[in-house]
């Protein structure tokens, strides 16, 4: 909900989890040939953040199942950008922050080409 109070409030149109495309992209701007994936720390393994922990039961059958995840992730960004899309990533724990947020997607939308 947040990036998408950021979209609205920088004017950008948008769709919302577009099955035709690889990964079903959470946000797509077909118009800006961009899209943005809302990626949670704990199922995306956000490197570094207190909440890509892996549960203490199980620990084996976790990890094989955050590995997979993460290899879909990579296939699809990749296959995105092969087909000319600009792809960004938006962490679980970055959408606390509402101007920064904001800031990331303006970056990544109008400026910088980078990740959101």
């Amino acid at each position: 909900m947040h990036v998408r109070r950021a979209l609205r409030e920088l004017h950008v149109g948008y769709r919302l989890h577009v099955k035709g495309l690889k990964g079903s992209p959470d946000v797509v701007m077909k118009g800006r040939k961009a899209v943005v994936f809302v990626h949670g720390c704990f199922w995306h393994r956000h490197v570094g953040c207190k909440r890509a922990f892996v549960p203490k039961t199980r620990a084996d059958w976790w990890t094989s199942k955050f590995a997979k995840t993460v290899e879909r992730d990579h296939q699809a960004e990749a296959s995105l950008k092969e087909a000319g899309w600009r792809v960004g990533i938006i962490w679980e724990c970055e959408t606390k922050d509402f101007d920064s947020l904001k800031k990331s997607l303006a970056d990544f939308l109008f400026g910088n080409e980078g990740e959101a």
